[in-house]
């Protein structure tokens, strides 16, 4: 017969079990927000493009808008979280999406598309660097890896998610198209890139309201003087003797800096090694995560399927496929990563994507060898008002002079001043197939989205210069089995990823980071990282263009090998510490 202490005992641990439970909920729903901001446009993009009567430009900007939106957000999310505190603006993020929903969905002209865009990826940019940010500081010490990555998962299940419904209601879509009239097609269409928002809303609505009920970050709590509601805050996710070593550990690193700070009241600087040297460590992190290519891989997924072999049935599947095992391999690296560490999953990891990502290398310059560039042969076809436009005819091929060799495609890389362009590969002798290069597509339509195109380029003299061909490539078709090997080493690499850096680039960026510096800290490295990205963004296209997809692949290795090497030689392990202990191992590296 249990003692009346033992079922106290063992009620606080329902309580303390089912409270971590709900907390991890609430961060999974912050990280489905953020996969959905990510994942959900690709599907209505083509739906819109067919019933907004928006030019190329402005359909450009309405994607480009959740980034600019995103980089403006995470500048001040830092503030702002020390400022309002962690849960506040857990709630406002959560209202901004929710918000952008409707003013995107019931939207009528191009203004309000913008901005619901813009509030959208405002709303991704904060939910980035909150959520993780109040689960280090909330979860216990044996929990906090587990839960960080729940963040992780429900970003995958997001960007899934997206891909699925992209591809149901396209299935929609075209069985009306095949018995409807025009007027009937464009009303499907119409209502289909407003569904696809709709769908997103509930996750949203799911946040906020959950939100209301989380206690705030403790260590934020006690960083304003309220020990009292910080120690309260700790009680609810972890054991009485946890919650007063924990306090007594924010005490003393409290005590510390109080005794460092000068004679005129001034707090310690920041130029010290205990805070450099984790921010450093977080920000080159960061930085080489996106330089693995996973971005740019996720973006242009179907582009290198098709150029690889696959038709573009096949690669729009094979891209759902790898959007799932992004969301499984994330799970086996969820449940993992408080078990063997975060340091063994990165190193895993970054091997695995190593290997995979040579080996894609290396198929892709097998067909490339043999690319034939008739770049002479194309610019005499150019317009007087610089455009480029043929079909795949019989007559256009022997036009490029091009000597038949079996099944092969033409792929033009272009420039207008300084933005460079490409066409998606054609295949030669293929009426159906054509070329369409104009100004309008080509250009971003405005300052804001040619800064993140490309920051160096001349918006006014491109819109005015010839259209100029750089490469036109003439290669091989590659087989459908060339085709599918390829997209075994992307699920590999994915796979890799998912296991080890997704999972674990979120814990370091938050378990680095010492307590003083952690959400502004956090806000500059993911500006960072959003740098990084948005530039790998403009190089990829020229330098596929200009080399081929395995010199790319190969950047993309190299910077895979420094990420591998900075874990081995720098980052300490982390599994098990408190975010204090974590703290002082830099005071004495």
């Amino acid at each position: 017969m249990q003692s009346g202490a033992q079922v106290t005992s063992l009620s606080d641990d329902k309580k303390l079990a089912r409270y971590n439970r709900f907390l991890l909920l609430v961060a999974g729903l912050g990280g489905l927000l953020y996969g959905i901001d990510v994942g959900i446009v690709g599907g209505a993009v083509p739906y819109l493009e067919a019933t907004s009567h928006l030019s190329p430009g402005e359909l450009s900007i309405i994607v480009a808008a959740v980034l600019l939106g995103s980089v403006f957000s995470t500048l001040f999310a830092g503030i702002l979280a020390d400022w309002m505190g962690r849960k506040p603006l857990m709630i406002v993020s959560g209202v901004a999406f929710t918000v952008s929903i409707p003013v995107i969905a019931l939207s009528q002209s191009y203004s309000a598309l913008f901005f619901g865009r813009l509030l959208q990826g405002m709303s991704g940019g904060l939910v980035g660097v909150v959520i993780p940010l109040y689960l280090a500081e909330c979860l216990s010490a044996d929990k906090r890896g587990r839960g960080t990555a729940v963040f992780q998962w429900m970003l995958t299940l997001g960007i899934f998610a997206a891909a699925i419904i992209g591809v149901l209601v396209s299935y929609h879509v075209d069985s009306v198209a095949r018995i409807g009239s025009a007027d009937a097609i464009f009303q499907v269409k119409d209502h289909a890139w407003r569904s696809i928002f709709w769908m997103s809303m509930p996750p949203g609505i799911l946040f906020v309201i959950t939100s209301f009920f989380i206690s705030e970050s403790p260590r934020w709590l006690f960083r304003r003087g309220k020990q009292d509601q910080a120690h309260a805050a700790l009680l609810r996710s972890r054991t009485a003797d946890q919650a007063a070593l924990e306090l007594r550990e924010m005490g003393d690193i409290a005590s510390e800096a109080a005794s460092k700070t000068t004679s005129h009241g001034r707090r310690e600087p920041l130029f010290q090694r205990r805070f450099i040297l984790p921010f450093l460590l977080a920000c080159v992190i960061l930085s080489c995560n996106t330089a693995t290519g996973i971005n740019s891989i996720v973006g242009f997924n179907t582009n290198i399927l098709i150029s690889s072999g696959l038709s573009d049935v096949q690669a729009h599947w094979g891209y759902v496929l790898f959007t799932m095992m992004n969301f499984l391999f994330t799970t086996v690296g969820m449940t993992l990563v408080d078990k063997k560490g975060r340091k063994f999953l990165f190193l895993l990891g970054t091997s695995g994507i190593i290997v995979s990502l040579s080996v894609a290398a290396l198929l892709f310059m097998r067909s490339e060898k043999n690319r034939v560039d008739v770049a002479a042969a194309v610019q005499p076809l150019v317009t007087s008002d610089q455009k480029l436009t043929f079909h795949m005819d019989e007559q256009a091929t022997r036009s490029l002079s091009v000597t038949p060799t079996g099944a092969q495609s033409l792929w033009i890389v272009y420039s207008y001043g300084d933005f460079t362009g490409s066409t998606i590969p054609v295949t030669l002798g293929d009426s159906a197939s054509a070329v369409d290069v104009n100004r309008g597509a080509a250009l971003p339509g405005g300052k804001v989205q040619a800064f993140f195109q490309n920051p160096f380029a001349d918006l006014d003299a491109a819109r005015t210069a010839p259209l100029h061909i750089d490469h036109a490539f003439v290669q091989p078709i590659p087989s459908a089995a060339n085709g599918w090997l390829m997209a075994i080493c992307l699920y590999l690499f994915v796979a890799f990823y998912a296991t080890g850096p997704g999972v674990c680039v979120w814990l370091a960026l938050s378990e680095l980071m010492p307590t003083r510096i952690r959400s502004n800290g956090m806000s500059i490295a993911l500006v960072l990282n959003q740098l990084v990205s948005t530039t790998l963004a403009a190089v990829f296209l020229p330098v596929v263009g200009k080399h081929g997809y395995s010199s790319m692949f190969f950047v993309f290795v190299g910077c895979t090998v420094v990420y591998f090497l900075t874990v081995l030689l720098f980052l300490p392990e982390t599994k098990g510490k408190t975010l204090e202990e974590i703290e002082k191992h830099f005071e004495t590296a």
